[in-house]
């Protein structure tokens, strides 16, 4: 469920052995018929489901059970001998003529059956294209009119149309784990429906791993990913004599199922037929939040902090001592205790997963308001909550007599909690609450003036400053210039004294460094000139780029460069260690970047095989956080305008790091763009203001790192992506799919194995988003590192800028004449733009 359970997990398939040949001619058994263990099979009407003999995994064990008949990785989903298998292809099934479903071994000793209450008259075994498999009487189709079905007793699966819960008085229907990927007999977790709290919960034999929180009439508070979806709607139905949970498909023609793995992890897994394989769609536990209790009475866990767990407000840790040392499991206590004869009140905490509750109680028809107030009335009552957030919502949860355990801290999703606390701590919190808005409105006028004058009062000490430096360079600089013999048209080495903390290194040195640029020492070349691998005597590594002479950029771009990254202190940020001016010699000092940059791996079979896609999505949130710290945090606001694979290197851990700052220009206050004639970048990262009208902005490098996202994702570059179906960059590719709800096959086949749906998604869709052709309509980098790592639902995409590659070439040609332009991802010139 896009959300039922949502949690990362190692996938696998149950994949099996055996030698299908032929199939009986029908998808039923009549009495007495058989199926024997030589390749024979039964098919559904409709080709989905197949069933007979099979061999899980690597084992040699027979079992007789149902699988997905079409695709090539046929994953079994009901296994009838779980728990006794057959040593050898000696089995024999068969329905007997009471209607019993039998299995025998070479000894005809029986070591399975079906059981039944009722007798049926003329009984055969028919295998449905739900995947059910169900006895009935021949002449009576009716489905209510079953003498037994499969989905009845399930093994790991929990396939669309099936109940899981208390479906009946008596009978209620589990998802119970396989031990391991060759044994399907039950291991130790099972999923189930909570009649009583109205929940899902796995459970780890007697104990639990994980509850989604009650059913709140249109999901659940501990579920926030379980929302409507295209392809699937979910239903929980509940009495006092019923409680069970089911899902059905919207689209028929998709493929997708719920498993729960010997781990205790519940996925969501769909079958994509581009790459011929299964993905996880969503998972469950999705973090570490989600495991049961985590933080204890009282405790909240927010995935989005460090550490994890704190007390709710006004509440402080039951033991300091173990709360310090990581240990949570003690829970938080009441900063001041109940009173309840002084009176108490309630406070309330937002976008949460309601707490686990062993004494509680549902009343569907009181209100929010006569909840509170019978709840002040009685002094067990700890905490109450709406139970139906349908309409303007009605009813009500009440917890009595206990800790409140188990809850989750969510951005934007959960529910409204209101929890049982002194009067004196709920009347401080209430006016807090009450008051914020107007002290927001406080907060941001003062906030503008602080900022205003710190501006006024930054200018004149630079000023200052600057007149300062001026007169020592006048006093000094004549007698400097002829001890050094610096060609008049090289920048003078004491600028960098007196305006850089960076070290100067003498040419002669980087060339021993670095075996006189030998071209065994050549790492690449972009259009800053070429760089080269160096070590330094005491074993340091080095990364040397040297300005070429016939590069494009000039001095101006090599001390833009010094000096926008020289205070630059960030750890997706590359390191630039030192620089060198000498004769005609202009030289950067990087720190080395032993996994080269991130073009080494994009559209490279061979070399995209090493970024798993949990390397990808590190990459993908590492730029992130770098371009933010020089969007919003740095001492300057820094625009990069030349965001691309080749400007991001990978060090020893696959972290990124945002190089090449030539291009770069800084801003002061609150400067966020300007206007230029003389456009810089790199064609299929450009964003179409830029590129055509010459306007760059923060959202000009958030257009470039959306192209990025997709590329990585994808393991395709934008510019020269083709498609036999259409002539479309891969910005058309990947908004033809979202619209057409195909998102998913845009992924790299040599991730679909190690990727997180949910990350997926996610990330196709925040990509999408920082793509589109209004910058306006783009979000800036502050939101874009919140909705990678959050949860909460996403704005729509609108159309992309430069929606294909031909758009590009027309618009820039038109506008302007480039100096330099190439097919391989070199920086471009262009002058004059509009």
């Amino acid at each position: 469920m896009k959300g039922l359970v949502a949690l990362p997990i190692l996938l696998f398939f149950s994949c099996f052995t055996s030698s299908f040949t032929t199939s009986l001619a029908a998808d039923t058994i009549a009495a007495n018929q058989n199926i024997t263990d030589d390749g024979k099979t039964i098919v559904s009407s409709g080709g989905n489901y197949g069933m007979g003999f099979f061999s899980p995994g690597n084992s040699t064990k027979r079992y007789f059970g149902i699988w997905y008949n079409k695709i090539s990785k046929g994953r079994v989903v009901w296994v009838a001998n779980r728990e006794t298998p057959i040593a050898d292809k000696s089995g024999v099934f068969k329905v007997d003529e009471r209607g019993i479903l039998m299995l025998y071994n070479q000894n005809n000793s029986l070591i399975w059956s079906s059981n039944s209450s009722r007798q049926a008259r003329n009984p055969v075994a028919q295998l449905l294209e739900t995947g059910n498999l169900v006895v009935r009487n021949v002449d009576d189709n009716s489905l209510e009119n079953i003498f037994w079905q499969s989905f009845h007793h399930p093994g790991n699966t929990f396939l669309p149309g099936m109940k899981v819960g208390r479906i009946a008085p008596g009978l209620d229907v589990i998802i119970s784990s396989w031990k391991s990927a060759d044994d399907p007999s039950p291991g130790k977790y099972v999923f189930v429906v909570d009649p009583k709290r109205l929940e899902l919960v796995v459970n780890d034999n007697s104990d639990l791993r994980s509850r989604s929180g009650p059913w709140n009439g249109i999901g659940f508070s501990g579920l926030p990913y379980l929302k409507p979806d295209p392809i699937y709607n979910y239903t929980f139905v509940f009495n006092d004599e019923i409680a069970y949970f089911t899902y059905d498909l919207f689209n028929i023609s998709v493929i997708t199922t719920l498993v729960l793995y010997e781990d205790g992890i519940m996925n969501r897994l769909t079958w994509i037929d581009r790459t011929n394989n299964w993905i996880v769609y969503a998972s469950a536990p999705a973090d570490n939040c989600d495991n049961y209790n985590l933080c204890g009475a009282y405790g909240r866990c927010n995935i989005g902090t460090s550490p994890a767990c704190s007390c709710l407000n006004r509440f402080v840790p039951k033991n300091q001592a173990q709360w310090q040392k990581a240990d949570w499991s003690g829970g938080c206590i009441r900063r001041t205790p109940l009173d309840c004869k002084i009176g108490d009140g309630f406070i309330k905490y937002s976008n949460v997963k309601l707490p686990q509750g062993n004494n509680w109680m549902v009343n569907i028809s009181m209100t929010t308001e006569e909840c509170r107030a019978e709840c002040l009335k009685n002094c067990s009552c700890m905490a109450y909550a709406n139970s139906d957030l349908r309409g303007k919502g009605s009813g009500c949860f009440i917890w009595f007599d206990q800790d409140l355990i188990d809850i989750r801290q969510y951005t934007d999703d959960g529910q409204d909690l209101y929890i049982r606390m002194a009067a004196s701590e709920a009347a401080a919190a209430n006016q807090d609450q009450g008051g914020s808005e107007g002290n927001n409105k406080v907060g941001v006028v003062v906030g503008s003036i602080l900022a205003s004058l710190f501006v006024v009062c930054l200018g004149i000490c630079l000023f200052i400053r600057k007149k300062k430096k001026q007169r020592k360079r006048d006093a000094t600089s004549h007698g400097r210039s002829r001890m050094e013999q610096i060609p008049e048209n090289s920048f003078p080495i004491s600028h960098q004294d007196e305006d850089l903390d960076l070290p100067h290194y003498d040419f002669t040195t980087l060339a021993k460094a670095t075996n006189n640029f030998s071209f065994t020492n050549f790492l690449g070349e972009g259009g800053f000139g070429p760089v080269y691998k160096g070590v330094f005597n005491d074993g340091q590594e080095i990364a040397v780029k040297r300005l070429s002479k016939e590069s494009r950029q000039g001095l101006d771009e090599f001390m833009n460069e010094v000096k926008c990254i020289a205070q630059l202190q960030h750890r997706n940020l590359v390191k630039l260690l030192g620089y060198c001016i000498q004769q005609d010699e202009k030289i950067l000092i990087y720190e080395y970047m032993p996994k080269k940059s991130l073009d080494f791996y994009i559209n490279d079979q061979k070399q995209s095989k090493l970024l798993d896609w949990p390397k990808r999505i590190h990459i993908i949130n590492g730029i992130s956080r770098g371009l933010l710290y020089l969007h919003q945090d740095s001492r300057l606001r820094i625009i990069h305008r030349d965001l691309k694979p080749s400007n991001i290197l990978l060090d020893d851990e696959m972290n990124p790091k945002i190089s090449d700052f030539g291009m770069a220009r800084s801003f002061g206050g609150n400067e966020t763009g300007a206007n230029t004639k003389r456009v810089v970048g790199t064609y299929g990262y450009m964003s179409p203001e830029y590129a055509i009208d010459g306007l760059f902005s923060i959202k000009s490098d958030v257009f470039s790192f959306g192209v990025l996202v997709l590329e990585i994702v994808s393991g395709k570059r934008n510019r020269g992506f083709n498609h036999p179906g259409h002539q479309l960059n891969l910005l058309g590719h990947a908004w033809k799919l979202f619209k057409e709800g195909k998102p998913l096959e845009l992924v790299d086949n040599l991730v679909v194995e190690t990727c997180n749906l949910t990350e997926v998604m996610r990330s196709i869709h925040v990509g999408l988003l920082c793509v589109q052709h209004s910058p306006e309509d783009r979000p800036s980098m502050s939101t874009v590192v919140l909705m990678l790592s959050g949860e909460g639902t996403l704005p729509q995409p609108t159309e992309p800028g430069f929606f294909t590659e031909r758009k590009l070439i027309d618009a820039s040609s038109s506008s302007s004449k480039p100096e330099s332009c190439s097919v391989n991802e070199v920086t471009i010139t262009l002058i004059d733009a509009r």
